[in-house]
């Protein structure tokens, strides 16, 4: 009787082995099969809107239970303003079978689109993507392109310009010429000066050595400037900053991270809102959704923001007005 029970004892162990093998075995096929979601960034160009673009995607994703290292695999590529550049990163990102691209900016858009037809691709800081290709429609993308754009009509800043330069008869705008979004814009902002009887003088540029040169030639031609959302520009502001403040020339920005460079105002969008919103759409995705079901959204959201600064250097007062943001110059 003893030696069957000893042998009954020694068969349940064994089973229990058994079992608790089974289960170890199914965790470690369960830990390799869960999915890793290899999400390409590619960046144009580094400036404060555009890597407020990116923190906003990252932290919707992060909050949604998305975590680099974990679930999702982030490789963020940028371009350093070189469209050549962005292009190989477009045709990297195709050949190593991203499962998601995030393209920051129009010309990097276009570089991912070119590379692919296939990949889902998530587009921010577009000012116009029906104008530059990407889409056929805002509401129904009809291609593997759908994300956010950054667009607010220029005449939020036409009204701007009146309300704090309202002497201003002349405009000028630099922008770069092959950037899309910024014709675009340029196009607006000539008939919105018209209705408000404002003449436009603009100057293109195709490089960055080209802009201090550009804003020395407004100096005594225009009463004021706007900047529009051109990446190639934005990136020289501390230079366009200098040359406008020395001579007391009003910038008027398209976004809070130029003001905070030296410009002495904006009505603008939130980048990092407008990131986040970018990176609930990519949530959307990996968990199922179809990108020609996802529309292109806006940022309708404004914010009034005036540098103190900017505001003294100019010899202008500060209005107590809680709806405005006051920041000072990011040395």
């Amino acid at each position: 009787m003893k030696i069957k029970k000893i042998c009954s004892i020694l068969t349940m162990g064994v089973l229990s082995v058994s079992l608790l093998s089974g289960c170890s075995s199914s965790n470690k096929e369960s830990s390799k099969d869960e999915k890793v979601t290899k999400i390409g960034i590619s960046q144009l160009v580094s400036h404060p809107a555009l890597d407020k673009a990116e923190e906003g995607f990252v932290a919707a994703l992060k909050e949604k239970g998305y975590e680099d290292g974990k679930n999702i695999e982030l490789d963020l590529q940028n371009a350093q303003g070189d469209e050549l550049t962005a292009q190989q990163i477009g045709s990297k990102f195709a050949s190593d079978k991203k499962d998601l691209i995030f393209a920051i900016a129009t010309p990097t858009a276009q570089a991912a689109y070119n590379a692919t037809k296939d990949i889902p691709i998530l587009i921010t800081a577009v000012t116009d993507p029906v104008e530059a290709g990407l889409i056929k429609d805002m509401k129904k993308p009809d291609t593997n392109v759908t994300g956010t754009s950054d667009y607010l009509s220029v005449e939020t800043n036409v009204k701007l310009i009146k309300d704090l330069v309202p002497e201003a008869k002349k405009v000028g705008v630099i922008y770069c010429t092959s950037e899309a979004n910024s014709t675009v814009q340029v196009k607006e902002l000539k008939k919105y000066a018209k209705d408000n009887n404002l003449e436009v003088v603009e100057k293109g540029v195709t490089a960055s050595n080209e802009v201090n040169a550009a804003v020395s030639s407004f100096v005594d031609k225009v009463d004021v400037l706007f900047i529009p959302t051109d990446n190639l520009v934005v990136s020289s502001m501390p230079i366009i900053s200098k040359v406008a403040n020395e001579n007391k020339l009003p910038v008027i920005a398209s976004e809070e991270g130029v003001v905070i460079t030296g410009a002495l105002a904006c009505n603008g969008i939130d980048y990092f809102k407008l990131g986040y919103q970018t990176g609930l759409q990519a949530v959307k995705i990996i968990e199922g959704t179809e990108v020609k079901d996802i529309p292109v959204e806006t940022l309708k959201e404004t914010t009034l923001v005036i540098n103190e600064d900017t505001l003294k250097a100019l010899g202008m007062e500060k209005a107590s007005d809680d709806k405005i943001t006051y920041v000072k110059t990011k040395k």
